[in-house]
């Protein structure tokens, strides 16, 4: 049987609304859309390059509990409320997947907070570790 378990952040979003901050389901790590707050506090910063840094951080932190890094993505889902706020980020988004290059969208919607202005949702693949 595949494994599958779910992965929690602590972040009240998840409580609240009934879902895991990350899933994983065999080999494959699928990351909820994760924001800019930080968890820990539920705090998040006005600036949307600082959102992307902690969306960045968080979705590190369920990799990782995953068994996986940001080299293991393969696909990755940009979501903002303001295209305008998009390419403010592309040096810290190319700082972290430029070298991986996943496939990615980004989407122009609105958040379920009117503090969030950038979301990420990534789905990875745990790939055998030598050792």
């Amino acid at each position: 049987m595949t494994e599958r378990r779910a992965i929690l952040s602590g972040s009240t979003f998840e409580e609240g609304i009934g879902y895991a901050r990350a899933v994983v389901d065999g080999d494959r790590v699928h990351v909820s859309g994760t924001t800019g707050f930080d968890y820990a506090t539920m705090t998040i910063s006005d600036d949307v390059v600082e959102q992307a840094e902690q969306c960045l951080r968080n979705v590190e932190a369920a990799l990782a509990e995953a068994g996986c890094t940001l080299a293991d993505v393969v696909r990755v889902r940009y979501l903002l409320p303001d295209r305008a706020d998009f390419e403010p980020c592309w040096p810290v988004l190319r700082r972290r997947f430029g070298e991986v290059r996943p496939a990615a969208t980004m989407l122009v919607c609105g958040l379920a907070d009117p503090r969030m202005r950038f979301e990420i949702e990534v789905d990875a693949r745990r790939l055998p570790r030598a050792g």
